[in-house]
Protein backbone atom coordinates (compact mmCIF):
# COMPACT_ATOMS: atom_id res chain seq x y z
CA UNK A 1 0.00 0.00 0.00
CA UNK A 2 2.91 2.37 0.72
CA UNK A 3 3.94 2.44 -2.94
CA UNK A 4 0.59 3.92 -4.01
CA UNK A 5 0.82 6.85 -1.60
CA UNK A 6 0.63 10.34 -3.05
CA UNK A 7 3.67 12.56 -2.39
CA UNK A 8 3.55 16.34 -1.93
CA UNK A 9 7.10 17.69 -2.13
CA UNK A 10 8.82 21.05 -1.79
CA UNK A 11 12.07 20.63 -3.72
CA UNK A 12 14.96 23.07 -3.21
CA UNK A 13 17.05 22.94 -6.41
CA UNK A 14 19.23 25.75 -4.99
CA UNK A 15 19.56 27.33 -1.53
CA UNK A 16 16.90 29.98 -2.27
CA UNK A 17 14.98 28.36 -5.14
CA UNK A 18 12.16 25.95 -4.26
CA UNK A 19 9.45 24.36 -6.38
CA UNK A 20 6.29 22.48 -5.48
CA UNK A 21 6.05 18.96 -6.90
CA UNK A 22 3.20 16.45 -6.64
CA UNK A 23 3.60 12.74 -7.42
CA UNK A 24 0.50 10.58 -7.78
CA UNK A 25 2.44 7.48 -6.68
CA UNK A 26 5.45 6.96 -4.46
CA UNK A 27 8.58 5.91 -6.42
CA UNK A 28 9.82 2.45 -5.51
CA UNK A 29 13.43 3.58 -4.92
CA UNK A 30 15.40 6.74 -4.12
CA UNK A 31 17.13 6.43 -7.49
CA UNK A 32 13.76 6.49 -9.24
CA UNK A 33 12.78 9.64 -7.33
CA UNK A 34 16.06 11.31 -8.33
CA UNK A 35 15.37 10.44 -11.98
CA UNK A 36 11.87 11.95 -11.77
CA UNK A 37 13.24 15.17 -10.22
CA UNK A 38 16.00 15.36 -12.86
CA UNK A 39 13.49 15.11 -15.69
CA UNK A 40 11.19 17.66 -14.07
CA UNK A 41 13.86 20.35 -13.68
CA UNK A 42 16.12 19.55 -16.63
CA UNK A 43 18.49 21.15 -17.65
CA UNK A 44 18.99 22.96 -14.32
CA UNK A 45 19.72 19.65 -12.57
CA UNK A 46 21.79 18.07 -15.31
CA UNK A 47 24.35 16.66 -12.86
CA UNK A 48 24.66 13.88 -10.29
CA UNK A 49 23.15 14.62 -6.88
CA UNK A 50 21.78 13.09 -3.70
CA UNK A 51 18.67 14.09 -1.78
CA UNK A 52 18.33 15.39 1.76
CA UNK A 53 14.98 15.62 3.55
CA UNK A 54 13.77 17.33 6.71
CA UNK A 55 13.28 14.44 9.16
CA UNK A 56 10.24 15.05 11.44
CA UNK A 57 11.70 12.63 14.01
CA UNK A 58 14.58 15.05 14.60
CA UNK A 59 12.75 18.36 14.54
CA UNK A 60 13.15 18.92 10.81
CA UNK A 61 16.92 18.42 10.75
CA UNK A 62 18.36 17.44 7.37
CA UNK A 63 19.12 13.76 6.74
CA UNK A 64 20.29 12.03 3.57
CA UNK A 65 17.50 10.01 1.94
CA UNK A 66 18.68 6.41 1.57
CA UNK A 67 15.38 4.54 1.92
CA UNK A 68 12.29 5.73 0.05
CA UNK A 69 10.02 4.44 2.83
CA UNK A 70 11.53 7.03 5.22
CA UNK A 71 10.15 9.91 3.15
CA UNK A 72 6.92 11.41 4.61
CA UNK A 73 3.93 11.95 2.32
CA UNK A 74 4.46 15.70 2.69
CA UNK A 75 8.17 16.52 2.72
CA UNK A 76 10.83 19.13 2.03
CA UNK A 77 13.72 17.91 -0.15
CA UNK A 78 17.04 19.57 -0.85
CA UNK A 79 19.27 18.75 -3.81
CA UNK A 80 22.84 18.00 -2.73
CA UNK A 81 25.46 17.77 -5.46
CA UNK A 82 27.31 14.48 -5.15
CA UNK A 83 31.00 14.52 -4.31
CA UNK A 84 31.90 12.72 -7.54
CA UNK A 85 30.27 15.40 -9.65
CA UNK A 86 31.50 18.28 -7.52
CA UNK A 87 35.00 16.89 -7.48
CA UNK A 88 35.18 16.88 -11.25
CA UNK A 89 34.49 20.61 -11.37
CA UNK A 90 36.73 23.46 -10.46
CA UNK A 91 36.06 25.76 -7.54
CA UNK A 92 34.52 28.29 -9.88
CA UNK A 93 32.08 25.61 -11.09
CA UNK A 94 30.67 24.95 -7.65
CA UNK A 95 30.31 28.60 -6.76
CA UNK A 96 27.75 29.15 -9.52
CA UNK A 97 24.26 28.37 -8.26
CA UNK A 98 21.65 27.07 -10.69
CA UNK A 99 19.39 29.84 -11.90
CA UNK A 100 15.68 29.04 -12.16
CA UNK A 101 13.68 31.17 -14.61
CA UNK A 102 10.67 33.03 -13.24
CA UNK A 103 8.20 30.92 -15.25
CA UNK A 104 8.13 27.20 -15.86
CA UNK A 105 5.20 26.85 -18.24
CA UNK A 106 3.17 28.67 -20.86
CA UNK A 107 -0.51 29.60 -20.64
CA UNK A 108 -2.45 26.40 -19.79
CA UNK A 109 -5.44 25.08 -21.73
CA UNK A 110 -7.51 25.18 -18.53
CA UNK A 111 -6.68 28.15 -16.32
CA UNK A 112 -6.05 27.12 -12.68
CA UNK A 113 -8.11 29.39 -10.43
CA UNK A 114 -5.99 30.28 -7.36
CA UNK A 115 -6.91 30.04 -3.69
CA UNK A 116 -8.33 33.25 -2.28
CA UNK A 117 -8.20 34.58 1.29
CA UNK A 118 -9.89 32.50 4.00
CA UNK A 119 -12.97 34.71 4.35
CA UNK A 120 -13.49 34.97 0.59
CA UNK A 121 -13.18 31.19 0.15
CA UNK A 122 -15.69 30.72 2.98
CA UNK A 123 -18.16 33.07 1.29
CA UNK A 124 -17.65 31.39 -2.09
CA UNK A 125 -18.26 27.92 -0.67
CA UNK A 126 -21.54 29.08 0.86
CA UNK A 127 -22.46 30.95 -2.30
CA UNK A 128 -21.82 27.92 -4.52
CA UNK A 129 -24.07 25.78 -2.33
CA UNK A 130 -26.84 28.39 -2.45
CA UNK A 131 -26.49 28.70 -6.22
CA UNK A 132 -26.70 24.93 -6.62
CA UNK A 133 -29.81 24.69 -4.44
CA UNK A 134 -31.77 27.78 -5.46
CA UNK A 135 -29.86 29.49 -8.30
CA UNK A 136 -29.10 32.50 -6.08
CA UNK A 137 -26.10 34.64 -7.06
CA UNK A 138 -23.49 35.82 -4.53
CA UNK A 139 -23.16 39.55 -3.98
CA UNK A 140 -19.55 40.41 -3.16
CA UNK A 141 -18.29 43.28 -1.04
CA UNK A 142 -15.77 45.67 -2.56
CA UNK A 143 -12.97 44.10 -0.51
CA UNK A 144 -13.91 40.56 -1.55
CA UNK A 145 -13.95 41.45 -5.24
CA UNK A 146 -10.59 43.20 -4.86
CA UNK A 147 -9.12 40.04 -3.29
CA UNK A 148 -10.42 37.87 -6.13
CA UNK A 149 -9.12 40.19 -8.85
CA UNK A 150 -5.74 40.63 -7.13
CA UNK A 151 -5.14 36.89 -6.78
CA UNK A 152 -6.37 36.19 -10.30
CA UNK A 153 -3.96 38.84 -11.65
CA UNK A 154 -1.05 37.22 -9.79
CA UNK A 155 -1.99 33.82 -11.19
CA UNK A 156 -2.27 35.22 -14.71
CA UNK A 157 1.09 36.97 -14.42
CA UNK A 158 2.71 33.69 -13.37
CA UNK A 159 2.07 32.52 -16.94
CA UNK A 160 2.30 35.72 -18.95
CA UNK A 161 2.79 39.44 -18.28
CA UNK A 162 0.72 40.48 -21.27
CA UNK A 163 -2.10 37.94 -21.73
CA UNK A 164 -4.18 38.25 -24.88
CA UNK A 165 -7.89 39.04 -24.92
CA UNK A 166 -8.61 35.36 -25.54
CA UNK A 167 -6.47 34.28 -22.58
CA UNK A 168 -8.11 36.77 -20.21
CA UNK A 169 -11.47 35.41 -21.35
CA UNK A 170 -10.30 31.87 -20.52
CA UNK A 171 -9.32 33.00 -17.02
CA UNK A 172 -12.71 34.67 -16.47
CA UNK A 173 -14.52 31.58 -17.75
CA UNK A 174 -12.48 29.34 -15.42
CA UNK A 175 -13.39 31.57 -12.45
CA UNK A 176 -17.11 31.19 -13.16
CA UNK A 177 -16.77 27.45 -13.79
CA UNK A 178 -15.18 26.91 -10.39
CA UNK A 179 -17.43 29.39 -8.57
CA UNK A 180 -20.78 29.49 -10.44
CA UNK A 181 -22.23 31.78 -7.77
CA UNK A 182 -20.15 34.58 -9.39
CA UNK A 183 -22.00 34.24 -12.70
CA UNK A 184 -23.29 37.57 -14.04
CA UNK A 185 -27.02 37.25 -14.78
CA UNK A 186 -26.98 40.16 -17.21
CA UNK A 187 -24.13 38.77 -19.32
CA UNK A 188 -24.82 36.35 -22.16
CA UNK A 189 -21.75 34.25 -21.37
CA UNK A 190 -21.90 34.92 -17.63
CA UNK A 191 -18.34 36.25 -17.30
CA UNK A 192 -17.94 39.23 -19.67
CA UNK A 193 -17.82 41.75 -16.82
CA UNK A 194 -15.19 39.65 -15.02
CA UNK A 195 -13.10 39.64 -18.19
CA UNK A 196 -13.21 43.44 -18.36
CA UNK A 197 -12.32 43.76 -14.67
CA UNK A 198 -9.42 41.32 -15.06
CA UNK A 199 -8.00 43.29 -18.01
CA UNK A 200 -7.99 46.51 -15.97
CA UNK A 201 -6.57 44.71 -12.92
CA UNK A 202 -3.74 43.25 -15.03
CA UNK A 203 -2.88 46.75 -16.22
CA UNK A 204 -2.77 48.04 -12.63
CA UNK A 205 -0.77 44.98 -11.56
CA UNK A 206 1.82 45.61 -14.30
CA UNK A 207 2.12 49.23 -13.16
CA UNK A 208 2.92 48.09 -9.61
CA UNK A 209 5.45 45.56 -10.91
CA UNK A 210 7.06 48.19 -13.11
CA UNK A 211 7.55 50.52 -10.14
CA UNK A 212 9.07 47.66 -8.18
CA UNK A 213 11.65 47.05 -10.93
CA UNK A 214 10.20 44.03 -12.74
CA UNK A 215 12.21 44.12 -15.98
CA UNK A 216 9.68 42.61 -18.41
CA UNK A 217 7.12 45.35 -17.70
CA UNK A 218 9.44 48.18 -16.61
CA UNK A 219 10.96 48.13 -20.10
CA UNK A 220 7.64 49.44 -21.46
CA UNK A 221 7.22 52.23 -18.90
CA UNK A 222 8.12 55.85 -19.51
CA UNK A 223 5.97 56.16 -22.62
CA UNK A 224 4.18 59.37 -23.62
CA UNK A 225 2.22 60.97 -20.79
CA UNK A 226 1.48 64.40 -19.31
CA UNK A 227 4.93 64.42 -17.75
CA UNK A 228 6.63 63.04 -20.90
CA UNK A 229 4.75 64.58 -23.85
CA UNK A 230 7.66 64.04 -26.26
CA UNK A 231 8.03 60.31 -25.60
CA UNK A 232 6.79 57.68 -28.03
CA UNK A 233 3.20 56.48 -28.01
CA UNK A 234 2.32 54.15 -25.10
CA UNK A 235 1.07 51.57 -27.63
CA UNK A 236 4.14 51.60 -29.89
CA UNK A 237 7.17 49.33 -29.75
CA UNK A 238 5.86 47.26 -26.83
CA UNK A 239 8.45 44.65 -25.89
CA UNK A 240 6.59 41.48 -24.97
CA UNK A 241 6.52 37.81 -25.85
CA UNK A 242 5.08 37.31 -29.33
CA UNK A 243 6.03 33.70 -30.09
CA UNK A 244 4.92 31.99 -26.87
CA UNK A 245 8.17 32.72 -25.03
CA UNK A 246 7.71 31.76 -21.38
CA UNK A 247 10.76 33.66 -20.09
CA UNK A 248 10.99 36.66 -22.40
CA UNK A 249 12.81 39.26 -20.31
CA UNK A 250 13.61 37.95 -16.81
CA UNK A 251 15.22 39.90 -13.98
CA UNK A 252 18.83 39.28 -13.03
CA UNK A 253 19.36 36.39 -10.58
CA UNK A 254 19.22 37.30 -6.91
CA UNK A 255 22.50 38.86 -5.77
CA UNK A 256 23.77 39.44 -9.33
CA UNK A 257 24.35 42.70 -11.19
CA UNK A 258 25.22 43.61 -14.77
CA UNK A 259 28.87 43.86 -13.74
CA UNK A 260 29.03 40.44 -12.05
CA UNK A 261 27.21 38.78 -14.96
CA UNK A 262 29.60 40.46 -17.41
CA UNK A 263 32.49 38.78 -15.59
CA UNK A 264 30.74 35.45 -16.04
CA UNK A 265 30.30 36.23 -19.74
CA UNK A 266 34.03 36.76 -20.10
CA UNK A 267 34.55 33.45 -18.33
CA UNK A 268 32.33 31.78 -20.95
CA UNK A 269 34.38 33.30 -23.79
CA UNK A 270 37.57 32.02 -22.19
CA UNK A 271 36.17 28.53 -21.59
CA UNK A 272 34.79 28.13 -25.12
CA UNK A 273 38.18 29.09 -26.60
CA UNK A 274 39.89 26.19 -24.81
CA UNK A 275 40.70 22.93 -26.58
CA UNK A 276 39.27 20.90 -23.70
CA UNK A 277 36.13 22.69 -22.61
CA UNK A 278 34.22 22.11 -19.40
CA UNK A 279 30.72 21.74 -20.82
CA UNK A 280 29.29 21.58 -17.31
CA UNK A 281 30.84 24.94 -16.43
CA UNK A 282 29.66 26.48 -19.70
CA UNK A 283 26.12 25.24 -19.03
CA UNK A 284 26.02 26.73 -15.53
CA UNK A 285 27.50 30.05 -16.68
CA UNK A 286 25.07 30.27 -19.59
CA UNK A 287 22.20 29.50 -17.24
CA UNK A 288 23.15 32.21 -14.75
CA UNK A 289 23.79 34.84 -17.48
CA UNK A 290 20.52 34.16 -19.33
CA UNK A 291 18.86 37.37 -18.09
CA UNK A 292 21.84 39.49 -19.21
CA UNK A 293 21.69 37.96 -22.68
CA UNK A 294 17.98 38.62 -23.02
CA UNK A 295 18.41 42.23 -21.88
CA UNK A 296 21.18 42.84 -24.40
CA UNK A 297 19.31 41.33 -27.32
CA UNK A 298 15.78 42.59 -26.54
CA UNK A 299 16.38 45.99 -24.89
CA UNK A 300 19.93 47.31 -25.15
CA UNK A 301 20.78 46.58 -28.79
CA UNK A 302 18.08 44.65 -30.65
CA UNK A 303 19.55 45.60 -34.04
CA UNK A 304 23.03 44.27 -33.23
CA UNK A 305 24.50 42.06 -35.94
CA UNK A 306 24.31 38.32 -35.28
CA UNK A 307 28.05 37.93 -35.85
CA UNK A 308 28.87 40.55 -33.21
CA UNK A 309 26.46 39.03 -30.69
CA UNK A 310 27.89 35.54 -31.21
CA UNK A 311 31.39 36.90 -30.66
CA UNK A 312 30.20 38.03 -27.23
CA UNK A 313 28.36 34.76 -26.60
CA UNK A 314 30.32 32.08 -28.51
CA UNK A 315 28.65 29.25 -26.58
CA UNK A 316 25.55 29.85 -28.72
CA UNK A 317 27.48 28.25 -31.58
CA UNK A 318 27.43 24.97 -29.64
CA UNK A 319 24.53 22.67 -30.53
CA UNK A 320 23.97 21.74 -26.89
CA UNK A 321 23.64 25.39 -25.86
CA UNK A 322 21.26 26.23 -28.70
CA UNK A 323 18.87 23.58 -27.37
CA UNK A 324 19.48 24.70 -23.77
CA UNK A 325 18.78 28.36 -24.62
CA UNK A 326 15.55 27.39 -26.36
CA UNK A 327 14.56 25.50 -23.20
CA UNK A 328 15.32 28.54 -21.04
CA UNK A 329 13.08 30.71 -23.23
CA UNK A 330 10.16 28.32 -23.80
CA UNK A 331 10.65 25.60 -21.16
CA UNK A 332 10.29 23.03 -23.97
CA UNK A 333 12.86 20.39 -24.89
CA UNK A 334 13.59 21.36 -28.50
CA UNK A 335 14.95 18.03 -29.73
CA UNK A 336 12.51 15.76 -27.93
CA UNK A 337 9.41 17.75 -28.88
CA UNK A 338 10.51 18.49 -32.45
CA UNK A 339 11.42 14.92 -33.38
CA UNK A 340 8.49 13.34 -31.55
CA UNK A 341 5.91 15.50 -33.34
CA UNK A 342 7.70 15.39 -36.69
CA UNK A 343 7.88 11.58 -36.62
CA UNK A 344 4.25 11.42 -35.55
CA UNK A 345 3.05 13.57 -38.46
CA UNK A 346 5.51 12.43 -41.16
CA UNK A 347 3.44 9.50 -42.58
CA UNK A 348 0.39 11.71 -42.97
CA UNK A 349 2.48 14.62 -44.33
CA UNK A 350 3.96 12.42 -47.07
CA UNK A 351 0.46 11.17 -47.96
CA UNK A 352 -0.79 14.77 -48.22
CA UNK A 353 2.20 15.70 -50.41
CA UNK A 354 1.43 12.81 -52.77
CA UNK A 355 -2.21 13.85 -53.01
CA UNK A 356 -1.24 17.37 -54.03
CA UNK A 357 1.49 16.09 -56.37
CA UNK A 358 -1.20 14.29 -58.38
CA UNK A 359 -2.74 17.63 -59.34
CA UNK A 360 -1.59 20.22 -61.87
CA UNK A 361 0.40 23.38 -61.32
CA UNK A 362 3.91 24.46 -60.33
CA UNK A 363 3.56 23.38 -56.70
CA UNK A 364 2.29 19.94 -57.75
CA UNK A 365 5.17 19.57 -60.20
CA UNK A 366 7.73 20.48 -57.53
CA UNK A 367 6.14 18.04 -55.08
CA UNK A 368 6.25 15.28 -57.72
CA UNK A 369 9.97 15.90 -58.15
CA UNK A 370 10.59 15.67 -54.39
CA UNK A 371 8.42 12.55 -54.00
CA UNK A 372 10.19 10.90 -56.96
CA UNK A 373 13.57 11.53 -55.34
CA UNK A 374 12.23 10.11 -52.08
CA UNK A 375 10.97 6.97 -53.85
CA UNK A 376 14.57 6.16 -54.82
CA UNK A 377 15.69 6.10 -51.16
CA UNK A 378 15.24 3.67 -48.29
CA UNK A 379 11.76 4.34 -46.89
CA UNK A 380 12.66 2.60 -43.65
CA UNK A 381 15.35 5.20 -42.93
CA UNK A 382 13.79 7.68 -40.51
CA UNK A 383 16.18 10.43 -41.63
CA UNK A 384 14.95 10.15 -45.23
CA UNK A 385 11.34 10.43 -44.06
CA UNK A 386 12.16 13.48 -41.95
CA UNK A 387 14.02 15.09 -44.85
CA UNK A 388 11.16 14.78 -47.33
CA UNK A 389 8.62 15.95 -44.74
CA UNK A 390 10.54 19.17 -44.07
CA UNK A 391 11.90 19.85 -47.57
CA UNK A 392 8.44 19.62 -49.17
CA UNK A 393 6.74 21.76 -46.52
CA UNK A 394 7.39 25.22 -48.09
CA UNK A 395 6.54 23.79 -51.51
CA UNK A 396 3.18 22.59 -50.17
CA UNK A 397 2.52 26.08 -48.77
CA UNK A 398 3.47 27.59 -52.18
CA UNK A 399 6.30 29.61 -50.62
CA UNK A 400 9.47 30.71 -52.41
CA UNK A 401 12.27 28.69 -50.81
CA UNK A 402 14.98 29.53 -53.35
CA UNK A 403 16.60 32.05 -51.01
CA UNK A 404 16.42 29.71 -48.01
CA UNK A 405 17.67 26.43 -49.53
CA UNK A 406 21.03 26.78 -51.26
CA UNK A 407 23.35 24.18 -52.76
CA UNK A 408 27.14 24.13 -52.88
CA UNK A 409 28.99 21.68 -55.11
CA UNK A 410 32.21 20.76 -53.30
CA UNK A 411 32.55 17.41 -55.06
CA UNK A 412 35.95 17.86 -56.74
CA UNK A 413 37.72 19.05 -53.61
CA UNK A 414 36.12 16.68 -51.12
CA UNK A 415 36.39 13.58 -53.30
CA UNK A 416 39.73 14.15 -55.11
CA UNK A 417 41.59 15.89 -52.30
CA UNK A 418 39.65 14.30 -49.42
CA UNK A 419 39.28 17.65 -47.65
CA UNK A 420 37.18 18.23 -44.59
CA UNK A 421 34.50 20.82 -45.39
CA UNK A 422 35.65 23.12 -42.59
CA UNK A 423 39.20 22.95 -43.90
CA UNK A 424 37.95 23.63 -47.40
CA UNK A 425 36.15 26.79 -46.31
CA UNK A 426 39.24 27.99 -44.47
CA UNK A 427 41.44 27.46 -47.55
CA UNK A 428 38.86 29.22 -49.69
CA UNK A 429 39.12 32.33 -47.57
CA UNK A 430 42.92 32.49 -47.45
CA UNK A 431 44.11 30.97 -50.72
CA UNK A 432 43.62 32.24 -54.27
CA UNK A 433 44.12 28.68 -55.50
CA UNK A 434 40.54 27.89 -54.56
CA UNK A 435 38.90 30.86 -56.23
CA UNK A 436 37.78 28.83 -59.26
CA UNK A 437 34.52 28.35 -61.05
CA UNK A 438 34.61 24.64 -60.23
CA UNK A 439 34.06 25.36 -56.55
CA UNK A 440 30.75 27.06 -57.38
CA UNK A 441 30.58 28.86 -54.03
CA UNK A 442 27.02 29.98 -53.22
CA UNK A 443 26.28 33.66 -52.73
CA UNK A 444 25.38 34.02 -49.06
CA UNK A 445 26.42 37.63 -48.49
CA UNK A 446 22.82 38.88 -48.57
CA UNK A 447 21.23 35.79 -47.01
CA UNK A 448 19.39 36.71 -43.83
CA UNK A 449 18.51 33.08 -43.09
CA UNK A 450 19.60 30.11 -45.20
CA UNK A 451 20.53 26.44 -45.16
CA UNK A 452 23.43 25.54 -47.48
CA UNK A 453 23.68 21.88 -48.50
CA UNK A 454 27.17 20.80 -49.57
CA UNK A 455 27.02 18.06 -52.21
CA UNK A 456 29.64 15.88 -53.88
CA UNK A 457 29.27 16.36 -57.63
CA UNK A 458 26.54 17.80 -59.81
CA UNK A 459 22.98 17.20 -58.67
CA UNK A 460 19.77 18.26 -60.36
CA UNK A 461 17.59 17.16 -57.43
CA UNK A 462 16.02 19.83 -55.26
CA UNK A 463 16.27 17.60 -52.19
CA UNK A 464 19.48 16.08 -50.82
CA UNK A 465 19.08 12.98 -48.67
CA UNK A 466 22.80 12.44 -48.05
CA UNK A 467 24.68 15.76 -48.28
CA UNK A 468 28.36 16.11 -47.44
CA UNK A 469 27.23 18.60 -44.83
CA UNK A 470 24.75 21.40 -44.17
CA UNK A 471 25.64 24.90 -42.98
CA UNK A 472 23.37 27.41 -41.23
CA UNK A 473 23.72 30.98 -42.48
CA UNK A 474 22.46 33.99 -40.53
CA UNK A 475 22.95 37.52 -41.89
CA UNK A 476 25.57 36.31 -44.36
CA UNK A 477 27.64 34.54 -41.68
CA UNK A 478 28.03 30.77 -41.41
CA UNK A 479 27.01 30.10 -37.81
CA UNK A 480 27.10 26.29 -37.83
CA UNK A 481 28.42 23.80 -40.37
CA UNK A 482 29.00 20.09 -40.85
CA UNK A 483 25.41 19.24 -39.90
CA UNK A 484 24.67 15.82 -41.34
CA UNK A 485 20.88 15.87 -41.71
CA UNK A 486 18.28 18.39 -42.87
CA UNK A 487 16.07 17.74 -39.83
CA UNK A 488 18.98 18.56 -37.51
CA UNK A 489 19.68 21.75 -39.46
CA UNK A 490 16.02 22.83 -39.28
CA UNK A 491 15.93 22.16 -35.55
CA UNK A 492 19.12 24.14 -34.84
CA UNK A 493 18.00 26.96 -37.14
CA UNK A 494 14.74 27.25 -35.24
CA UNK A 495 16.57 27.23 -31.91
CA UNK A 496 18.89 30.01 -33.09
CA UNK A 497 15.97 32.16 -34.25
CA UNK A 498 14.54 32.04 -30.72
CA UNK A 499 17.92 32.40 -28.99
CA UNK A 500 18.94 35.40 -31.12
CA UNK A 501 15.46 36.98 -31.18
CA UNK A 502 15.28 36.94 -34.98
CA UNK A 503 12.27 37.22 -37.26
CA UNK A 504 11.14 34.31 -39.39
CA UNK A 505 12.15 34.51 -43.07
CA UNK A 506 9.40 36.49 -44.80
CA UNK A 507 9.29 34.02 -47.68
CA UNK A 508 8.75 31.06 -45.32
CA UNK A 509 6.32 32.47 -42.75
CA UNK A 510 3.90 29.56 -43.08
CA UNK A 511 6.67 26.95 -42.80
CA UNK A 512 8.14 28.37 -39.61
CA UNK A 513 4.74 29.02 -38.06
CA UNK A 514 3.87 25.39 -38.77
CA UNK A 515 6.98 24.27 -36.88
CA UNK A 516 6.21 26.65 -34.01
CA UNK A 517 2.50 26.07 -33.59
CA UNK A 518 1.91 22.52 -34.84
CA UNK A 519 5.17 20.66 -34.22
CA UNK A 520 6.34 22.44 -31.07
CA UNK A 521 2.91 23.43 -29.76
CA UNK A 522 3.99 27.01 -29.01
CA UNK A 523 0.63 28.78 -29.17
CA UNK A 524 0.99 32.56 -29.43
CA UNK A 525 -2.81 33.09 -29.17
CA UNK A 526 -2.98 34.19 -32.81
CA UNK A 527 -5.37 32.25 -35.07
CA UNK A 528 -3.90 29.90 -37.65
CA UNK A 529 -3.88 31.17 -41.23
CA UNK A 530 -6.20 29.30 -43.63
CA UNK A 531 -3.25 27.39 -45.14
CA UNK A 532 -1.94 26.29 -41.75
CA UNK A 533 -5.38 25.37 -40.49
CA UNK A 534 -6.09 23.36 -43.63
CA UNK A 535 -2.89 21.33 -43.26
CA UNK A 536 -3.43 20.82 -39.54
CA UNK A 537 -6.92 19.47 -40.24
CA UNK A 538 -5.47 17.13 -42.87
CA UNK A 539 -2.94 15.80 -40.37
CA UNK A 540 -5.61 15.10 -37.77
CA UNK A 541 -7.77 13.06 -40.15
CA UNK A 542 -7.63 9.38 -39.25
CA UNK A 543 -7.54 7.05 -42.22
Amino acid sequence: MAESQKLLLRVYIAPDIAHKMTLSTRPSTVEELITVIKEKFRPRLDFDFNLQYEDPDFGGQLCFLTDISELPEKAVLKVHRSETDAGSASTSDTEILPYAPERLQSWPDVFPVPQFSYDVEHSLNGGNMAYQNSGKFLKLTKGQKHDILENMAKAMHSFKAYPSDKEVAKAAEALISKHPCLTEPGSQCGWYGWKTSLKFKMGNFRTKLSRSGCEEVAVNSGKRSKNNPESESPHSNIKRARRAEVNYLPNFPKGESAESLEQQRLQIVEEVSKTERSLGLIERLMQSTFALRRKQIVVDNPSQAVKEFLEKWPALRLESQIAAEFHRITNISLKNKFYAELDNHTPRLIAVYRQKAARTGKAAEALRSICSAYDLTDHYDINNRRTVALRALPVYFREDDSVFFKMWNVGFYTSQLNFNVNYLIMLMKFSNAFQTEELDEPDIADSAVALVSMVNGESSSTVQFDPAGIAIVLEGDIVLRDISRLADAFLLMFGLIYALHLNYPKELTHTFNFIQKVLLGLDDSKPLTPRLLSLKNELLIKE
